[in-house]
């Protein structure tokens, strides 16, 4: 069962404003098969604290915008890894070390990965494209 249209929407905003506050490595997965908790994880990482903590607000602005709120926080005063949980879609920043150590795109590397354009916008057809390519493997 693929992520939802909602999910991805979502998914999307939350990488868009990060991409804005330069986050490096993005990248969107959908772990709706392997996990029932949620359907999309974003992943990104920043070179230090302070760019984490940018990068958290501005995805928390962002998605506020677009209608929630996230349900929890974890990490926000170490600003080496911050989880952000949207219950449909769950947002990973890290600092470039904690990204390195972890490996978390490896503990998910068999979850389809959500198109994303990392010049500054994903876009829904990205996101359809991949849907109808996935619903044809």
């Amino acid at each position: 069962m693929a992520a939802s249209e909602t999910a991805r929407e979502l998914a999307l905003v939350a990488a868009r404003a990060a991409a804005d506050k330069k986050a490096e490595e993005l990248l969107l997965l959908d772990v709706s098969d392997r996990l029932i908790i949620t359907d999309c994880f974003v992943i990104a990482s920043a070179s230090n604290e302070r760019q984490v903590g940018a990068i958290v607000e501005a995805v928390e602005e962002k998605m506020r915008a677009a209608g929630t709120k996230p349900v929890r926080r974890e990490g926000t005063r170490e600003g080496r890894w911050v989880l952000l949980d949207f219950v449909d879609v769950i947002v990973h920043v890290q600092h470039s070390e904690e990204r390195a150590f972890y490996e978390l795109e490896r503990l998910w590397k068999d979850c389809p990965v959500i198109e994303f354009d990392h010049e500054g916008a994903g876009t829904e057809e990205s996101a359809e494209r991949h849907s109808e390519e996935g619903s044809q493997a």
